[in-house]
């Protein structure tokens, strides 16, 4: 009898795992991707048919030999009514209720990104005007949030794997989901239903001091002839690294024989590749608008990892582009804001920024959102996360929605000297002026002395006896620049070559 026990015991298995199931990204409340076919897909029984509805449209397929099906519905334009979806094979059924259609935003990062409302400047704003139904979440807890400096316990080690790691499911905004959802999402996402009437949703997959090699394909990483080395041999050993993850790694992992691993050594939130395959590609198989960004301060550490951030943001956008088939998928950043170097690693902020400006050259469809002027000067987590989701919503305001708005502050154009003068012109230079209208500040010839600068004619003028190599502005971890435009968007920190 024995042996009928297993048999049966198989076929129950085999039955469970082929009931009508919808992939891990669908939820009843969630937000689907507007003026894009919708594609839908999960597991049932081989050989039965699959019927999806949703709205006035439906359509049909038929269940692999391997249990899995896909199929798209009909694009849709944005939604502000509820909609259902109905999913039905033989006898089972699953129904998603409280579904809108509007723009859906990647966003990752570190824990600026990660950074809640509740704990932002603008919190009793925001909570005030809470219940925002045109706004989702899906806004998942992580493996290992907020443990550092210690070892992982092992109900942490349990989910370390790329199909546990992160857990939740879709909200809609209201006073229980708000708190606790990205703060820069969160005002992004409600300045542009304000200016555009578009649901917004949110896939925040953040993680406090990740580095941006956790976000990007290992495939990828391993076929970029510069970058190829962030995925070889143990992770926690390799120089091509930045050092700070690496130390929390090994403070996470080390003391535990336990933690999963493969040939980079023991999974982690910040291992290269890990969050892409536990988070982002879950995802890729359906639409979206665009990714958000506000990662960096830990790949700012060290000259050779602020030497490369630009060529690593080119590759992990241009591999979403090719994941998602969008060449044109915005890309909007921010910039690292201000910081002193007293009680912080930040000696190289300024390049670090300036390398982050250069970004803007190499990724078409990008922008990005200056923060020099909101920094805190001894905290790496400033709290104002409502003007910096506005300046990101800016850029989609300009280019997804068509708005006839300026998205940048001055960024320089060129430097050049004649007659005893350095001139800098600027695009998104209209209107040129000073925060508050006081002095001019922010500018040097040498990276480090301060020398007086004139506005004039929506340039900057700089009088230098001899032709300088280079000019600077805003080249201090804690930034005193104070340019703006008649936006009164703040200019980028930028070094750019005297001609």
């Amino acid at each position: 009898m024995r042996w009928w026990s297993i048999v049966c015991g198989l076929l129950m298995c085999v039955t469970a795992q082929a009931r009508l199931q919808l992939a891990a990204p669908f939820a009843s409340q969630m937000l689907l991707q507007r003026n894009q076919p919708i594609h839908v897909w999960g597991k049932g029984t081989p050989q039965q048919s699959v019927q999806v509805s949703l709205g006035k449209h439906n359509a049909v397929t038929q269940v692999a030999a391997d249990s899995t099906w896909s199929l798209y519905l009909p694009a849709q334009s944005a939604s502000t009514q509820p909609l259902s979806m109905y999913v039905v094979s033989g006898t089972d059924s699953v129904v998603l209720t409280d579904l809108l259609i509007g723009d859906v935003w990647l966003c990752i990062g570190q824990s600026n990104m990660e950074w809640p409302v509740k704990r932002s400047l603008h919190a009793a704003e925001a909570m005030a005007a809470a219940p925002q139904p045109l706004l989702r979440f899906y806004n998942p807890s992580y493996a290992g949030k907020n443990l550092y400096n210690i070892a992982f316990t092992d109900s942490v080690i349990r989910r370390l794997n790329t199909q546990q790691f992160y857990q939740g499911t879709w909200q809609r905004c209201d006073s229980s989901s708000l708190p606790d959802m990205s703060a820069v999402a969160y005002f992004f996402g409600q300045h542009l239903l304000n200016n555009t009437g578009v649901p917004q949703g949110f896939i925040q997959l953040s993680i406090g001091g990740a580095p941006l090699e956790t976000f990007i394909r290992r495939k990828a990483l391993a076929a970029h002839p510069q970058l190829a080395a962030k995925q070889q041999g143990n992770w926690l050993n390799n120089d091509a690294l930045p050092i700070w993850v690496r130390e929390r790694g090994f403070q996470n992992t080390a003391k535990k024989a336990s933690v999963p691993a493969d040939d980079l050594g023991p999974n982690h939130a910040y291992k290269p590749g890990f969050a892409y395959a536990a988070g982002v590609a879950a995802f890729v198989p359906m639409h979206i608008a665009g990714v958000l960004c506000y990662q960096g301060e830990s790949n700012a550490q060290e000259p050779e990892r602020v030497a490369e951030y630009a060529a690593l943001n080119e590759l992990m956008i241009n591999d979403y582009r090719r994941a998602w088939q969008l060449p044109a998928l915005p890309f909007y950043f921010v910039q690292l804001s201000s910081i002193e170097a007293t009680n912080y690693k930040s000696a190289l902020w300024p390049a670090f920024r300036n390398e982050q400006r250069l970004m803007l050259d190499k990724i078409p469809f990008s922008g990005m959102a200056v923060t020099s002027d909101v920094g805190a000067r001894n905290d790496v987590h400033p709290t104002d996360k409502k003007t910096v989701g506005q300046r990101l919503a800016l850029w989609a305001l300009r280019d997804v929605y068509g708005q006839q708005i300026t998205a940048s502050g001055p960024l320089p154009l060129s430097a050049r000297y004649k007659q005893g003068k350095v001139v800098i012109r600027f695009a998104h230079g209209k209107g040129l002026q000073t925060a508050n209208a006081a002095s001019l500040q922010g500018f040097s010839l040498n990276g480090a002395s301060p020398v007086p600068a004139q506005i004039r004619n929506n340039k900057i003028i700089i009088s230098s006896p001899t032709k300088p190599e280079a000019v600077y502005y805003g080249w201090q971890p804690y930034s005193n620049g104070n340019l703006l435009n008649a936006a009164q968007l703040p200019a980028s920190t930028f070094k750019i070559a005297v001609q």
